[in-house]
């Protein structure tokens, strides 16, 4: 029974982790046909509510209305930490802007190392010599992903200081969103805490919107792309790692959540024509290889007496 709930979390964990791989290969499209980071955010958001919305209201029915609530404070305290969460989407989608998808995600692993620093200045406790070995090979596998020594700083079709900037400006986020969410309100639903994390990041949003966006909104975003950002950013991936997470424990949830970056990579490839050299590929695995050893258990035997 154990073993088969532990596969079910790796399932949703995978699955969620897919979802999130493929997003910014669809903002890059919506980027293509003219809509902009204030278009393409606000209707991944006005969706994503919605559709969370209907989950929370399917839940409520099918608990006959038995399910804890959130109360003001749970409100209050997820709406807080949601606007990490809106930050999170600008930032990532405006360095998808100016670098390519590939480098986009590979910036955003960067959450890893960040995370491990963000524990160290909480806790007040060094890194085991684990992490710090693995944070050394995320810095190094990092460096080879965005292929660091042949960046031309001259390619007009790159802007690669501001892409840099924004994408681990987002990773930074993206540490404060993943801590947030593993320590507020953890008493009530996870489709309750997704949408009030989802109405702070929606004023984040919107406020960008409203000081970013300097031409007519152009409202068909909602008809062509809104659906499918809102889906595979806001309402598939948080559902499914709220609910494979618990079943999986965060060491091995870690380890198939790094899936999110092949999948990334792989989609930029085959739908944007993005193309890696073989160094780059090496330190995508590198990264890969550093998440496994950051979250996996060394067990020391017990030595017989």
């Amino acid at each position: 029974m154990k073993k088969n709930k532990v596969i079910k979390g790796v399932v949703s964990v995978a699955l969620g982790a897919t979802s999130y791989g493929m997003l910014a290969t669809f903002v890059k499209l919506a980027y293509k046909e003219g809509f902009t980071t204030a278009e393409v955010t606000s209707s991944q958001f006005i969706y994503g509510i919605i559709g969370i919305l209907f989950i929370n209201l399917f839940q409520r029915i099918k608990n006959n209305n038995s399910a804890t609530k959130a109360n003001s404070k749970n409100i209050l305290h997820l709406m807080i930490a949601g606007t990490s969460m809106g930050m999170t989407s600008v930032f990532y989608y405006l360095a998808v802007k100016y670098i390519p998808v590939s480098i986009g995600i590979v910036l955003l692993m960067q959450t890893v190392w960040m995370g491990v620093l963000l524990e160290w200045f909480l806790d007040k406790k060094a890194p085991s010599l684990q992490k710090t070995l693995a944070v050394l090979v995320i810095i190094f596998g990092t460096g080879l992903a965005i292929n660091i020594l042949k960046i031309d700083f001259n390619d007009t079709t790159i802007d690669w200081t501001k892409g840099l900037f924004w994408g681990l400006l987002a990773a930074a986020s993206f540490t404060t969103t993943m801590f947030t969410a593993n320590k507020v309100a953890l008493g009530i639903s996870s489709a309750q805490r997704s949408l009030f994390m989802l109405l702070g990041g929606a004023i984040i949003v919107f406020s960008f919107g409203l000081f970013t966006q300097t031409t007519e909104f152009n409202f068909e975003i909602f008809t062509k792309w809104g659906i499918v950002l809102a889906l595979f950013g806001t309402i598939i991936p948080p559902m499914l790692l709220n609910a494979g997470f618990p079943l999986t424990g965060i060491g091995l949830g870690s380890i198939v959540s790094s899936l999110e970056l092949p999948v990334s990579v792989l989609m930029a490839y085959f739908l944007l024509n993005e193309e890696l050299q073989l160094i780059q590929w090496i330190g995508i695995l590198l990264i890969i290889i550093a998440i496994v050893i950051m979250n996996i258990q060394f067990n020391n035997p017990v030595k017989k007496k």
